[in-house]
């Protein structure tokens, strides 16, 4: 599948599952990315810029001190993000637009935060690259997302289930995004595996 194709795949997934999204991923919010979202809110600083800003789930850990921008592909999830934007008073600007190709000049951002959503954008060396251009020198690119887990079993049934996934709606459970990081210009900060190894947090800086 083309690159343009397999965008509009994407948009097409998430703006069926939009109305729906936030419930059907409240109990693996509890279970298994629990603390997430809370660990990206304590580190983003200044002019943050959230790639794939879903439903605006990370919108109320943002501290005070900081402007927030949004990109998302899907105009349903969008539009859900902005009414939970005003519902918490964040004078967010949220944007439609691609993650591959994102509408910001170079050295724009202080923070790129992107979660649970690398395991579905189609090519995800294209959207790293993007973040690290966006982002100013010594700028914070914070990832969380679900990866191929480090215990056999678990990733046997993570391979299965992409049988699955991965047509129907994109969906990948056995990528894992380090070395696509390490590989675009950043060094590493701290790496955190949780859940068998199966969810990962990276905290990097983008290389002078």
């Amino acid at each position: 599948m083309s690159g343009g194709s397999a965008t509009a795949k994407q948009r097409r997934v998430w703006d069926r599952n939009a109305s729906t999204y936030d419930r059907q991923v409240a109990f693996l919010e509890k279970i298994w990315f629990a603390g997430g979202r809370e660990w990206l809110g304590e580190r983003a600083r200044g002019r943050i810029l959230e790639v794939a800003i879903g439903t605006g789930l990370n919108l109320s850990h943002y501290g005070p001190d900081t402007t927030v921008t949004g990109i998302e592909l899907s105009p349903e999830m969008l539009a859900i993000a902005r009414r939970r934007a005003a519902d918490l008073g964040v004078p967010a600007d949220l944007r439609e637009g691609d993650a591959e190709h994102l509408p910001f000049a170079d050295a724009s951002f202080d923070t790129v935060v992107c979660a649970f959503a690398l395991c579905s954008i189609p090519d995800p060396r294209a959207a790293i690259g993007e973040m690290r251009r966006v982002l100013v020198s010594g700028g914070s690119l914070l990832l969380v997302d679900h990866i191929a887990s480090t215990w056999p079993p678990i990733h046997a049934g993570q391979w299965l289930l992409e049988r699955i996934t991965v047509p129907l709606a994109g969906e990948h459970f056995t990528r894992r995004q380090l070395a696509l990081v390490e590989a675009a210009g950043f060094e590493i900060v701290e790496v955190d595996r949780l859940k068998a190894g199966s969810v990962e947090r990276i905290h990097a800086r983008a290389l002078s």
